[in-house]
C-alpha cells in the first residue's frame, strides 16, 4: 500500500488537475504532501513502535492510512485533497519502517530474516513499478478517485491479518522520544520544500519566499546543534562521520529526486502534450516499470556478489543516459524513442535501492544498524519530495511552454544521476570505509558520548 501510493497518484495528476482546477504548484504539493509527511515522521514512527509495540502501530498505521485514503476519495478541493494526503502519510510513515522491525523480531535466524527481507524487498519494488499501470487502468476505467478507494479494503483486511499472525513485539530498552528535534526536522523540510514550490508563483526574493528559506536554514542549525548535544536524539549526528553512511544519505536524496522528478514529468508530458489516456500512459511506462521491478531484485545479488560500488555506478549511469534521452524531447517524439529511454531510465532506477542500504549499514553496530536505516529511509523521502518540487518548478517558472521548460528540468534529472555515480564512487572506497569501520567501533564501545548534562 505504502509503496504503491508513490507512484500510483502521479498518473491520475491531468484528471485531478481538470476536476480540481489545480495549478502546477498544487500538483506538486498533492504528491509531496505525501512524502514530506512520511520523511518527517519515519522517526518518529519507528520509536513510537519501540516504545509502545510494533504490531499495535502498524495497526493504527494501516487505519490511518486506509481514513486518509477514504477521506481523499471524496475531497471536495483541492486543499481539501492535500490535507487528506497528509494524514494518509501519517499513517504511512507507520507501515514500512514498523514493518522492517517487525520482521527483523519474528524471523530470528540469520537465514529466515534475509529471505523475509529480500521477500519484503521484493514486493516493495513491485509496487512502485506497478503503480502507473494500475493508476492508469483505474483512472480511464473509473476515475481519478478511485485509486484512494482501492486501500480502503486493502488495509482493512490488512489489520485483520496483522491482528491474526502477527505477533507484539518491542523493544528491550526503547528510545526516548525527541520533540524538539523532531519539530526541527518539520521546520527543515517543510520550509525548505514550499519555498522551491512556492518561489515561481510569488517570485524568489519576495518576503515569504526569503523567509522561508531562512527557515530552513535555520532550523538545519539548530537540528545540528540540538542533536549534537542529546544523549537519544532523534537523529544520532555520530553517524554521520561515516563517509558511506553519509554518501548513502545523499545517494539516497539524488536518486530518489530522479524517480518524483521522472514520474511527475513524464505524467504531464504523456496526457497534456501527446494527449494519451490515463491508460496509454500508464501502459506506455510498464517499460520503465518491469525493469525498475526486475532490477530491484537483481540489484540485491549483485551487492552480495561484487559489493555496492558496481551496483552504485551502473545506477547513476542508466539514470543520467535515460534522462539525457529526455532532454530533447518534443510532441511528436518517436514512441520507440521514449521506451528506450524508459528502459534505461528504469534499470537505474531499479538497481539503486539495494547498494544504498547496503552503504548505509557499513561498519554500523548491529544493534543500531535498525536507527540507522531509517535515517536513511528519511533521506530518500526528502529526495522524492524535493525532486517533485524542483521539477515542478522549473515547468511553473517558465513562460516557454511544457515541452521546452522540461528540457531543463531533464537536465537537472540527469544531473542527479551523475551525483549518484560519483558519490557511488567515493563512499565505496577503501578510505571511505575506512571511516565506517572506525566510526563503527566507536558506536559500539560508547565512546565519544554526549557533553555532560546532555539530556
Amino acid at each position: 500500500m505504502a509503496g504503491l501510493d508513490v507512484t500510483i497518484v502521479n498518473v491520475a495528476l491531468p484528471s485531478i488537475q481538470r476536476a480540481l482546477h489545480a495549478s502546477v504548484s498544487g500538483l506538486q504539493w498533492t504528491i509531496d504532501a505525501y512524502t514530506l509527511v512520511i520523511a518527517c515522521l519515519l522517526m518518529l514512527s519507528g520509536s513510537l513502535a519501540d516504545r509502545f509495540g510494533r504490531r499495535r502501530v502498524l495497526q493504527i498505521g494501516l487505519g490511518a492510512f486506509s481514513l486518509g485514503s477514504l477521506l481523499c476519495s471524496v475531497a471536495p478541493s483541492l486543499r481539501w485533497l492535500i490535507a487528506f494526503r497528509g494524514l494518509q502519510a501519517v499513517g504511512g510513515s507507520m507501515l514500512n519502517p514498523v514493518a522492517m522491525s517487525i520482521i527483523a523480531a519474528a524471523f530470528t535466524d540469520k537465514a529466515g530474516r534475509a529471505k523475509a527481507i529480500g521477500m519484503w524487498g521484493s514486493v516493495a519494488g513491485l509496487s512502485l513499478a506497478s503503480g502507473p499501470v494500475l493508476g492508469g487502468l483505474l483512472v480511464s476505467g473509473i476515475g481519478w478517485r478511485s485509486i484512494f478507494w482501492i486501500n480502503v479494503p486493502v488495509g482493512l483486511m490488512a489489520i485483520a491479518l496483522t491482528q491474526r499472525f502477527v505477533p507484539e513485539s518491542r523493544a528491550g530498552r526503547p528510545r526516548r522520544l525527541d520533540p524538539p528535534g523532531q519539530l526541527a526536522v518539520i521546520a527543515l523540510l517543510g520550509c525548505l520544500t514550499a519555498g522551491i514550490i512556492e518561489g515561481p508563483r510569488s517570485g524568489w526574493s519576495s518576503a515569504p519566499i526569503v523567509a522561508l528559506f531562512a527557515v530552513s536554514v535555520l532550523a538545519a542549525v539548530v537540528l545540528v546543534v540540538l542533536e549534537s548535544r542529546r544523549r537519544e536524539p532523534l537523529i544520532d549526528m555520530r553517524y554521520f562521520r561515516s563517509v558511506p553512511f553519509s554518501g548513502a544519505a545523499l545517494i539516497g536524496v539524488f536518486a530518489l529526486a530522479t524517480l518524483g522528478g521522472f514520474l511527475f514529468l513524464n505524467t504531464l508530458y504523456l496526457q497534456d502534450v501527446r494527449g494519451y489516456s490515463a491508460l496509454h500512459a500508464g501502459l506506455l511506462t510498464i517499460p520503465m516499470a518491469a525493469m525498475l521491478g526486475v532490477l530491484s531484485t537483481v540489484s540485491g545479488r549483485l551487492v552480495a556478489s561484487r559489493g555496492p560500488r558496481l551496483s552504485l555506478v551502473l545506477s547513476g549511469g542508466l539514470i543520467a543516459v535515460g534522462a539525457i534521452l529526455l532532454i530533447g524531447l518534443g510532441a511528436h517524439t518517436a514512441v520507440w524513442y521514449l521506451i528506450v529511454a524508459y528502459l534505461l531510465y528504469g534499470a537505474g532506477a531499479g538497481l539503486v535501492s539495494a547498494p544504498i542500504t547496503n552503504t548505509a549499514l557499513s561498519g554500523m553496530p548491529r544493534d543500531q544498524a535498525g536507527v540507522a536505516g531509517a535515517i536513511a529511509s528519511t533521506f530518500r523521502q526528502t529526495g522524492a519530495a524535493v525532486g517533485v518540487a524542483v521539477t515542478g518548478a522549473i515547468i511553473a517558472g517558465s513562460s516557454a511552454g511544457f515541452v521546452h521548460a522540461s528540457h531543463a528540468a531533464w537536465v537537472v534529472v540527469a544531473g542527479c544521476g551523475v551525483m549518484v555515480v560519483l558519490l557511488g564512487m567515493v563512499s565505496t572506497g577503501r578510505w571511505a570505509l575506512a571511516t565506517a569501520e572506525r566510526n563503527g567501533a566507536r558506536l559500539a564501545t560508547g565512546t565519544n558520548p554526549a557533553p555532560e548534562g546532555a539530556r
